[in-house]
Formats: C-alpha cells, sequence, structure tokens
C-alpha cells in the first residue's frame, strides 16, 4: 500500500508540469434555444477528463488547446472539435434527423431523448467508466456502477465458473432481455446448478462481447415484455457498438490480488474508418487471462484444497459497420466470435476415498474441470426510408456452445487401467431472429405522435452431446462409483437436439398530449410452437411540471415461456453435500422418475409490473432521480431440491441408475418484489477543477408465496422447495446496494474514489444452520494522467482495504471454504495499473 501512494504522489506533483492548456467554457443548447443539462464534454484521448453542463446548460473546464474535445448527449449527434477552436455557444441537433439515428432502449420514438423517456434509464459510457476501474469482464464492471445489478463469481459450480449468474432487481438471470444495437443477444446455453444464485435459470453471457467494442450501455429499469419481448420481465440491456472512425486505440492493463494470486493480463484494440462515402467500420479484438485465486481455509479439516476464482484465458472480436447504398438506405452488419478456455477444480477426493485409486493418485487428487466455451453471432440488415416511414429489415444469428472435458481425475470402475482425463460431452444453443420494424412521427398530431409497428420470427435450438464412454460409465455394476470423477460425462440417452419458433407482432405509440404530457402505449402478441401464445401490454407515462421536476410511471404484463434447456436438460453430475459426494440427476419433466412423482409440466411464467417516480433537477448542477417498483411473478420456474433414493416413489428408480438424488425444473411457487431506485449526482467547477459526485443506490425486498404442488407431492414441500433453495433464491441480491463515488480531474490529472455498501446477506447451510454475512463496505480508488493527448496511465485498486464477507464453518459452506459467493466476493484487494494508446 506504501508503495502505491507513492506513486499516486509522484503522478500528482507531475500533473502541473509543463502544460499548455486553457481555460474552456460556454454554453449547450437544443434546437429551441434552450440549455440541455447534463451534456457530457471530455477529452477525446482521455475521457476521464471532462466535465457535464450544468441545468442550464453551461460547462467550463481546462484542456490542451490542441486537443480534441467531445460533446456527447443521449440521443444527439456528437459534436469533436479542436480545444481552441470551440465556439462559446453551441447548439446540439437530433439523431433523428440521420437515417442511423440512436434508438433509445425504453422508447421507439426517434424525437425522444433518454431524459425524456417515462421510465428509468441507466445511461453508462463504457469509455469513461472502463478508464477508472480494473474489472475485465462486463458483469463484474456493470456489479459496481448499477446498484440494480448483481453478479457474484462461482467457486466449484462446473460451467457457472466462467459465466457469472447475473441478475437485475433481484429477479432470474434469464428474466432480463439483452440487446445489441436493438437487436435480440442470444442466451447462454449454460444451467446454472450447483451452489450458484440462480440456480435452474440460463441467461446472457456478457463476457463473450469485448468491452472495447461497446460505446455505452443503457439499462432499462422496468419491464419491457410489450416492448422487446417475452422475457424482459425484469428489464432490458442495451449494448451500443461503437461507430468511431478515427484510427487505432489500444489498451494494456494488468493486475493482481493482495494475496499475489488472481493475476489478470488484458490487451484490447479498437480501430474504426471510415467506408466508402458516409459509412463506417470499427473493429474490435481483445485478448483476457485471469488466473486463479485460491482462500482454502487454514488450519482447518476441509473439503476442497482449492476454493477460488477458476482460471480463465480467452480471445474474440466483434465488428460494427454501415454504408449508406442509395439516398436515405444504408446497409449494416454487426457481430463478433470469442473463444473462452476455462480451468476450475472440483472438491477434492482423498488419497483413502473409494472414488480414488492409490496407485494412480497415492495422495489424493483434484479433478480439474476444463470448459471451452465458443460464442459467435452475425446482425445484417438494411434501413430505408418509406414515405416518411422509416423500415428496418433484419437477421440476428447466435449460438453459444460449451465443451466440457475434466483431467486429473480417474474413473474409478477401471480400476488402475482408467484414464487420467476424459471428455465429457458438450452442451450448444443457437438463435436466429428476423425481424421488421417501422416508425414514423407525425408532428402534427397534438405535440407529436410517434407510431412503432413490427414483426419477429424466431428460431430457437438447443441441445446436449454425449462424452466419451469412460466419462459416464460404470464398468463394476455398482461396486465403485463410475465414471470421471469431477464432472461425469453426458450419457447418449441425454443427447437431445431441441427446436422451436415463436412469432410476434408489436404495436408502440407514444404521443405528446401538451408540451408536458407524454403518453405511451405498447402492445405486443407472441406465439411458441411448443407454449401458444399470449398478448402482454404496457402504459407509461412523464408529466414534466417544469424543467426541474417530471414525474413518470408505467404499469405492464410479463411472461417468459421455459427456455429449451429447462425443457430438456438431462445429466447425472456430481455435488457435495455437506462434505458427502454424491451423483445426482437432473430429469425433465417427461420422463419416467418425473412421472413417478406426478411432477406437473413446465407452464409460462406471468408477470405484472408498476413502477412510479420523478426526476428532479434541484440546483445547477444537481440532480436526483427516484423510481420505486413492484413485480409480482406467478408460477416462477426454479430447480427442485434433491429427492433422494430413500424416497417411497422413485428410491427403486434412483438406485437402478446408480445415484442418490434426483432434481426437476417445476413451476414452484410465486415471488412479489418491491424496491426503490435512487440516483443523486452532482458537478462543481473551483476553477480548474472539476468534483464529480454521485450517490446510486438501489433497496430491493423479496417476498415469496406458497410453494405450489400436487396431490402426490402434497407433504414433500420442503423437498420440492424447501427453506434453503428459498433462501438461495432471496440471496439473489442484497437488500440494499449503495455506491458513493467522487471524480476530481484537473489539467493532466484525473481520479475516482469510490464507497460500495453491501447489506447483510443469510443463506442456509447443509447443516440446516444460517450462515449470516454481516453488511460490508468496499472501497476503490484509481488516478490517471495523460502524458498526451494519446498517452494515458491509469493506476488503481479495488477493496483497497482487503474487505471479506463473514466468515462461516467451512464445513457446511456451498464452496467448501468460508464464504459462499456473496456480496462483493471473497478473492479481498485487487491492485491494477493500464495503458491506452491513440494513433
Amino acid at each position: 500500500m506504501r508503495h502505491l501512494i507513492t506513486l499516486l504522489s509522484i503522478l500528482l506533483l507531475n500533473s502541473v508540469v509543463y502544460a499548455k492548456e486553457i481555460n474552456i467554457s460556454g454554453l449547450i443548447t437544443d434546437e429551441s434555444g434552450e440549455g440541455i443539462p447534463g451534456v457530457m464534454i471530455f477529452e477525446k484521448a482521455n475521457s476521464s477528463h471532462g466535465t457535464t453542463t450544468t441545468f442550464s446548460g453551461k460547462y467550463q473546464f481546462s484542456v490542451d488547446e490542441e486537443s480534441i474535445v467531445v460533446i456527447r448527449y443521449i440521443g444527439y449527434q456528437t459534436i469533436e472539435m479542436k480545444a481552441k477552436d470551440l465556439p462559446s455557444s453551441i447548439k446540439l441537433e437530433l439523431e433523428a434527423q440521420e437515417l442511423e439515428a440512436i434508438e433509445i432502449v425504453g422508447t421507439r420514438s426517434q424525437n425522444r431523448t433518454v431524459t425524456e423517456t417515462p421510465v428509468a434509464i441507466d445511461v453508462i459510457d463504457l469509455e469513461n467508466v472502463t478508464s477508472a476501474t480494473g474489472q475485465l469482464d462486463m458483469n463484474q464492471l456493470l456489479q459496481y456502477v448499477a446498484p440494480s445489478f448483481n453478479a457474484q463469481r462461482q467457486s466449484g459450480a462446473d460451467g457457472s465458473d466462467h459465466v457469472d449468474p447475473a441478475t437485475l432487481r433481484g429477479l432470474g438471470p434469464d428474466q432480463t432481455l439483452v440487446l445489441i444495437n436493438g437487436k435480440r443477444r442470444h442466451q447462454s446455453s449454460l444451467v446454472n446448478l450447483i451452489g450458484t444464485r440462480g440456480r435452474g435459470n440460463t441467461g446472457t453471457d456478457l463476457n463473450a462481447i469485448p468491452m472495447a467494442a461497446i460505446e455505452r450501455i443503457e439499462i432499462l429499469r422496468d419491464g419491457a415484455s410489450a416492448q422487446y419481448g417475452s422475457d424482459a420481465i425484469a428489464g432490458v440491456i442495451n449494448l451500443v457498438l461503437k461507430k468511431n472512425t478515427d484510427g487505432v486505440a489500444v489498451n494494456l492493463g494488468t493486475g493482481i490480488n493482495s494475496e499475489g494470486d488472481g493475476e489478470t493480463a488484458n490487451v484490447d484494440v479498437n480501430y474504426g474508418t471510415e467506408l466508402g462515402e458516409g459509412g463506417f467500420i470499427n473493429v474490435t479484438g481483445q485478448y483476457q487471462h485471469r488466473g486463479r485465486t485460491n482462500r482454502v481455509p487454514q488450519n482447518q479439516e476441509v473439503f476442497r484444497t482449492y476454493v477460488g476464482d477458476a482460471l480463465s484465458t480467452g480471445y474474440g472480436g466483434f465488428v460494427n459497420a454501415a454504408m449508406p447504398i442509395a439516398d436515405k438506405t444504408e446497409v449494416y452488419a454487426f457481430g463478433g466470435a470469442s473463444f473462452r478456455h476455462g480451468e476450475s477444480y472440483a472438491w477434492t477426493r482423498e488419497a483413502d476415498d473409494d472414488r480414488n485409486i492409490p496407485e494412480i493418485y497415492p495422495n489424493g487428487f483434484d479433478p480439474n474441470i476444463i470448459s471451452d466455451i465458443t460464442d459467435y453471432s452475425l446482425s445484417a440488415g438494411v434501413k430505408t426510408e418509406l414515405k416518411g416511414w422509416k423500415v428496418d429489415l433484419n437477421n440476428t444469428f447466435g449460438h453459444n456452445e460449451f465443451k466440457y472435458s475434466v483431467d486429473q481425475t480417474l474413473n474409478a470402475s477401471l480400476g488402475v487401467n482408467s484414464p487420467t482425463s476424459f471428455y465429457s460431452g458438450k452442451h450448444y444453443l443457437s438463435q436466429n431472429v428476423t425481424g421488421l420494424g417501422a416508425s414514423k412521427f407525425y408532428s402534427g398530431f397534438l405535440n407529436g405522435l410517434n407510431v412503432a409497428f413490427g414483426s419477429e420470427f424466431r428460431i430457437d435450438t438447443y441441445g446436449i452431446g454425449a462424452g466419451e464412454e469412460g466419462s459416464y460409465k460404470d464398468y463394476s455394476n455398482g461396486q465403485v462409483p463410475g465414471g470421471a470423477q469431477g464432472f461425469p460425462g453426458f450419457r447418449p440417452k441425454n443427447e437431445i437436439d431441441a427446436h422451436r419458433t415463436n412469432i410476434a407482432f408489436y404495436l408502440d405509440v407514444e404521443t405528446d398530449i401538451t408540451d408536458k404530457w407524454m403518453i405511451a402505449v405498447a402492445g405486443r402478441y407472441e406465439n411458441y410452437s411448443d407454449f401458444g401464445g399470449t398478448f402482454n401490454g404496457k402504459i407509461a407515462s412523464r408529466y414534466e411540471f417544469s424543467k426541474a421536476f417530471a414525474i413518470r410511471g408505467a404499469v405492464s404484463t410479463g411472461f417468459r415461456a421455459p427456455s429449451l434447456a429447462q425443457k430438456h436438460y438431462s445429466s447425472i453430475f456430481t455435488d457435495v453435500v455437506g462434505g458427502e459426494t454424491m451423483e445426482k440427476v437432473i430429469a425433465p419433466n417427461d420422463s419416467e422418475l418425473a412421472k413417478a412423482l406426478g411432477m406437473p409440466e413446465l407452464k409460462q411464467e406471468k408477470a405484472f409490473n408498476a413502477s412510479l417516480g420523478f426526476t428532479a433537477n434541484l440546483l445547477d448542477g444537481l440532480s436526483l432521480t427516484v423510481d420505486g417498483y413492484y413485480v409480482a411473478i406467478d408460477d416462477r420456474i426454479v430447480l427442485t431440491g434433491a429427492f433422494t433414493d430413500d424416497d417411497p416413489d422413485i428410491g427403486d428408480e434412483l438406485k437402478k441408475l446408480n445415484v442418490s438424488a434426483a432434481q426437476f425444473f417445476t413451476n414452484a411457487l410465486d415471488t412479489r418484489t418491491v424496491g426503490l431506485d435512487v440516483v443523486l449526482a452532482y458537478t462543481h467547477h473551483i476553477n480548474l477543477h472539476t468534483f464529480t459526485t454521485s450517490i446510486a443506490g438501489n433497496i430491493n425486498r423479496m417476498e415469496l408465496g406458497d410453494i405450489t404442488t400436487n396431490e402426490k407431492l402434497a407433504g414433500k414441500e420442503d423437498i420440492y422447495f424447501g427453506e434453503r433453495e428459498q433462501m438461495f433464491l432471496l440471496a439473489s441480491a442484497p437488500n440494499t446496494k449503495f455506491n458513493f463515488s467522487l471524480n476530481h480531474s484537473y489539467k493532466k490529472l484525473s481520479s475516482m474514489i469510490r464507497l460500495n455498501h453491501f447489506s447483510s446477506v443469510e443463506l442456509m447451510d447443509w447443516d440446516g444452520g444460517i450462515d449470516h454475512y454481516g453488511s460490508r463496505m468496499t472501497t476503490d480508488i484509481a488516478m490517471t494522467y495523460s502524458f498526451t493527448p494519446k498517452l494515458k496511465w491509469t493506476l488503481g485498486g479495488n477493496n483497497i482495504f482487503n474487505v471479506y464477507p463473514s466468515k462461516q464453518d467451512p464445513l457446511s459452506t456451498e464452496t467448501g471454504g468460508y464464504w459462499d459467493p456473496v456480496q462483493m466476493g471473497f478473492n479481498g484487494a485487487y491492485f491494477y495499473t493500464k495503458f491506452g494508446i491513440n494513433f
């Protein structure tokens, strides 16, 4: 820590030397001449050096006179100009004047800015955020900049060690819709199963998209099934890709935890150039490496040699391009591919374990589970204008695949002749969406009317491929455990190649009744080939009492059909319950095991959302937004608890399979979630210093209804979805989470300090006791120094005071360590450095 402070002091001293700077100031207005608050003005070569306009639209800060200054505000055209050439008054123009106008998530009107939407939207400028943080992956970055977003890194949870289960407002990972450039992104093929939040759910692998390819992230914190798709119950995350054409930007970064492990390395390159006349192409390449961490308890009886983050190495690329081909017509395409190799240790097999062969591993062994994740996508389309209607025809395809293998293992039923590595099989998911949408703005109706309608046709595919025979077979007829230890392979009878189709039609109407009051109404009909049809509606409104204060609210319905993975996933896997290793089976609801228990067929989840809030500009530079919400979900799909081999209905069947327990996907209960999002931000200028502070918080409470079973399962509610599983669901998000950040810029130096508060979390351990994790506060810092307009250096740390969750008994936790994955994780302090270079 002493060395870090010394380095930061040197940077501060150097920041005032040899600076050829000027103080720029001015007024930024809209087309009517009114000042626009919250406009971002920053140095292009150092995006963390900048400011925002006050309530009256004024700004000031210091910058090198030859530097390029960027003026950016969502919904308006971006301006780039040399600092010395900036006029004192700048009028921004709406992007709706251009064919490639931005469509803000939450509204299909291209004449509306993000501050005018009737629902809560977070807009995260990636370049600004990533320049002041050491997070390498998207989920962990959003965990600390968006309070309603939660993601915990898992340990010993198979594939979930490499795709963090992420939630919005504490709801399921599969209840948030992810878009890229407004187009639906495919989900991961992974089903979260072992020791994780969101167990029984599939989510979207945000880490497959290079952060350097993204200009901004829009998080719509409101139910949007009626607008974007039936699975947008919790909200929508829209990733908007870069389209700049100003050459090459390179970022190099490395870091390490205070314990000397978890080393990271990151290299990303972004290149943009013009394509034809009026077009562009932006290409990003990325390499990332994250080393293992190990927080195994010391001087105590433990079940694992390794407890911590998995090893992960990945690379990939993304491209975003568009080119006009005729007057008012352009073609566009975006997409990319990534590959990620991960390794995570399973629970230790001791030397005298009947799952070990001492002649192979005289001291026992730690199976190493290897996940090779391939992800690729391509979206292409054409935009044009026909008789005033903006038309967009698009096709988007995406594919995600996990291939598993395991080494440092054996199949005990093969004895001393057992191989020590096996291929365990794969699962995959693909999605193809063809969509046609049209929108038109009528300026002569009241104070403006926007009409949008369209249709989408989607094909989903989900499959499982078997592993090699030795990975799953028992060659001893039940005398010793068979299959690969750590990860028994998928069997031929697990293989599936399932398909379904979905067709949707939507209508979206927004009108400004007056210049202060707007109303938006949306409706969407969807029909699934395996679940039938559903209609969802939404009505939202915003009333602006003045430029300083407005209220907003919405009510909507939602629907989510069971995923193909929830319908068709089946496997036999190894789980560890209180230190005892056992084989479990997950059986689909049309299996004989499920029928023996009278397990009902899966049905859709149904939701109702309501929100009400306000936005206020209290003083020059001071803004406040407060949004309350209520989300009711009926027939929520979960993974049941374990029915064991002593169950009178299926015990004999489990023994025939040589497994100890069975789990199923089921519509188990109703949930009710209420919460409050608060964001307070203030920007202040003192001479050449600019201070920006913000407090962003989420208060979230979920209540669970009665467990729903059938007549045959009456009395088995504690197994069906017992208190332990219920507490996992409730722990999807802390009850409160707040971030306080202070940013300061002065000449070539910018700095950030952020405090992150997580409230307490409770889980039930394997012994039936309650593990209480007390509230925690972590501290992050970062400082960036711009040597030249094209070279900057960042030095920082996350959780610099090395805060850990409350310790628990490692013999009873899900991970076998002192902590389960809660709050901010259990890796402690992390320090990093980064260089940014522009050519």
